[in-house]
């Protein structure tokens, strides 16, 4: 049997590997899983991306399913219980961030109806497919990187610096950063041509 080719950032990491084939790059147009991936986004900067991703099930259960309306609420009590969380990264900017963060990101789905419609907007609604031959091709950030990031920063927005927001859009399918070779790369254009 062929060992599928692949991104070489997952490495053999099996919590990884189903990230990388399931969800990096896949088009998501799902608020609460955007809200989701805006905080863990977040919550990465400074560490890799493995280490959030290892604490993703506790950063559910500890963050309300990441439900912006509960956590836009969370008082002094909920941020004491949050840094006393060994299984989140306990950083009380970060946490202070994911609360501002949650209110302003219902303040845009009040005004357009879905932060999914606000967001894929800058992108005209259609992913943006990379050409990247070799993962050292990639960029760290792109003009539409910095533009989203200087609106979400105008409006409040914490933790959405430019390399944060394409760190999101590749999560998230508004860019798709596969290397051409890998075998998800054209599996996620197959799916846009439908």
């Amino acid at each position: 049997m062929n060992e599928k080719t692949r991104c070489p950032w997952p490495g053999n990491i099996p919590l990884y590997l189903d990230y990388h084939d399931n969800e990096w790059g896949r088009p998501v147009h799902d608020d609460n899983k955007l809200f989701e991936m805006l905080i863990l986004e977040g919550a990465q900067a400074g560490l890799s991306w493995i280490t959030v991703l290892k604490k993703r099930e506790t950063y559910r259960e500890a963050f309300d399913g990441f439900d912006p309306k509960k956590i836009m609420r969370y008082n002094d009590a909920k941020i004491r219980a949050l840094l006393a969380n060994e299984g989140i990264i306990r950083n009380r900017l970060k946490i202070h961030a994911a609360i501002t963060n949650a209110r302003l990101f219902l303040e845009i789905v009040e005004k357009h109806g879905s932060f999914d419609k606000f967001i894929w907007e800058y992108v005209n609604h259609t992913p943006i497919t990379g050409h990247w031959k070799k993962m050292e091709d990639l960029p760290a950030t792109t003009p539409i990187s910095d533009k989203i990031s200087k609106d979400l920063k105008k409006m409040g927005f914490k933790f959405v610096g430019s390399t944060i927001i394409y760190s999101f859009m590749q999560a998230v399918g508004m860019v798709n950063d596969h290397i051409t070779g890998c075998c998800v790369y054209e599996e996620i254009l197959k799916g846009q041509r439908r």
